[in-house]
């Protein structure tokens, strides 16, 4: 997102947030789904003053949303000055180019707001230049939707509706030269990362996977010992960060990833294959959830369905529940929640449900608290360990030890 987009004279924008509730999105989610649209907007440094909900079977082709539901928003917005209105949902250009109409305001879906904050996250050339790529691609069958955007990306004025058919063309054209450019660009910034990631030799490689903002950082940080950039805000971490890790005798590189989110526009998963390349080429994923948010079971399955779309689902993996200490509801009928509760009973119970009992190794912790890390080195060494003697088996670790001790 462009700054003067972002502020007005340093006063940040205001938006309202739509949701729709359908066949393919059931009702019960939806304040779910609504909670993180509104985390991302405070992510991008948008003020949400009103939610919108509706409930129809199928979206509106034209508004997406019913008629009734765009007059209720119209009069909202203008009566409290609204700057923006921001979908849940991916509109089609010509939704969203209807929707301006309407509603006289800016409009954003879901998407475009991701990629925004991604924009903003981005500080490598290489993740800029996906991101780019990405809103560009974005952009293309929106131009005319969109015109102010195009504006500021050439340097022009950013007023409305003076742009003839011929400049829309004229458009469609510079922008599909520079994501021609821009494809490039990445392809040789590409082969350079292939060219580093050949180079890391006889070392195992263990990537840091999950939904955004479940602590992955933090575990880097605390299994590496570096300081990785974490904060809690989603996209928090967008380049990739390899770090060489040595847990007792044994050396290994750990990759903290570009979170995953519901509903990753696809542009991004094109554009960043190659930071996903971390992923889908290491030995070894940490997937690492956030056990404390009340939809850690969607989030687990958004984060499958992505590693299958990069083709990375069949690798050895070991789940990380994290943040137990802010872990809500009680476990099972017995174990009553007072908030003064021993971590090591809360352990216990835990690891007595259902989560325990997964195809993959399993581990509950708290990164921030720093409850079971040693547990989690010490199943991280095992696992890398017998991946590193099937790999390398006539490379010596650092030392011997008869009797495996903790750092």
């Amino acid at each position: 997102m462009d700054k003067d987009l972002i502020e007005t004279k340093g006063v940040p924008l205001t938006a309202v947030t739509v949701g729709l509730a359908h066949r393919e999105q059931p009702v019960e989610k939806l304040d779910e789904y609504m909670q993180e649209l509104e985390f991302l907007a405070t992510t991008a440094k948008i003020s949400t003053k009103k939610r919108f909900t509706q409930k129809l079977d199928t979206p509106n082709t034209h508004t997406f949303i019913g008629s009734g539901k765009v007059n209720e928003i119209r009069s909202y917005v203008k009566e409290n000055d609204i700057d923006l209105v921001i979908f849940d949902d991916e509109l089609s250009p010509s939704q969203m180019r209807n929707l301006e109409k309407e509603l006289k305001r800016k409009i954003y879906d879901r998407n475009l707001l991701i990629l925004d904050i991604f924009q903003m996250r981005a500080q490598t050339s290489q993740a800029k230049t996906q991101v780019e790529l990405a809103k560009y691609e974005y952009l293309l069958p929106r131009l005319t939707g969109l015109w102010t955007h195009l504006e500021r990306q050439r340097g022009g004025t950013g007023t409305r509706g003076g742009a003839g058919e011929k400049e829309i063309e004229t458009d469609r054209r510079i922008v599909r030269d520079k994501i021609a450019l821009l494809k490039k660009k990445l392809e040789k910034i590409d082969k350079q990362m292939r060219v580093q990631r050949k180079n890391r030799v006889s070392l195992i490689r263990v990537a840091l996977v999950g939904y955004t903002n479940v602590g992955k950082s933090t575990i880097m940080n605390m299994v590496s010992k570096s300081e990785v950039f974490a904060e809690n805000k989603l996209f928090a971490t967008l380049d990739t960060t390899v770090r060489k890790v040595v847990v007792k005798n044994l050396p290994f590189l750990m990759a903290d990833t570009v979170g995953f989110i519901r509903k990753l526009p696809h542009q991004l998963v094109e554009s960043f294959k190659s930071t996903l390349d971390e992923t889908r080429e290491s030995d070894l994923l940490i997937h690492v959830v956030d056990i404390s948010h009340p939809q850690f079971e969607d989030h687990i399955r958004t984060v499958e369905a992505t590693l299958a779309e990069i083709g990375a689902i069949d690798k050895p993996t070991i789940l990380v529940f994290n943040k137990i200490d802010q872990y809500p509801e009680p476990p099972n009928e017995e174990w009553k929640w007072d908030g003064e509760i021993d971590p090591a009973m809360k352990l216990g119970d835990l690891e007595k449900t259902w989560m325990a009992r997964q195809d993959h190794q399993c581990i509950f912790i708290s990164a921030k608290e720093k409850i079971n890390l040693h547990e989690l080195r010490d199943m991280l060494y095992e696992k890398v360990k017998e991946l590193h003697v099937k790999r390398y088996p006539y490379n010596n670790f650092l030392y011997v030890i008869p009797d495996v001790q903790t750092n």
